[in-house]
């Protein structure tokens, strides 16, 4: 019997089509796992994603980059205030796209790398 049952999360089938790197899926995956389904968000540090998926904090960064790139995630800067008033970075806030988007760009990056065909001149 499973440990924590009912306790699951899942990754879209059509992220299998997108040819993502070992390193990319773990840290997408670990992303998924942290988001909230509602407002499709999350904020972990890099360093818990890091501490999480076994990844330097330098190669955490690369996958968000490259995450970012195939239209997967969207991050953003957030600011913390401390209890002296100053302000600081925070983590980064984190919103998972909708996997068709990725899709539809991967296919759309594709097709644009494709040849022209030079059509035949009609014999008359």
């Amino acid at each position: 019997k499973w440990v924590d049952e009912g306790r699951f999360f899942l990754l879209p089938n059509a992220i299998f089509t997108l040819g993502l790197r070992p390193g990319e899926m773990t840290v997408y995956a670990y992303l998924i796992f942290c988001e909230d389904r509602k407002s499709h968000q999350c904020w972990p540090s890099i360093g818990h994603i890091s501490q999480h998926t076994d990844m330097s904090a330098n190669t955490v960064a690369k996958y968000i980059r490259r995450l970012e790139d195939k239209h997967l995630i969207d991050t953003e800067p957030t600011k913390v205030h401390t209890k002296e008033g100053l302000v600081r970075n925070g983590t980064l806030l984190f919103t998972i796209r909708p996997i068709q988007e990725a899709v539809n760009y991967k296919l759309e990056k594709e097709l644009a790398e494709l040849p022209e065909q030079k059509h035949p001149k009609k014999k008359r």
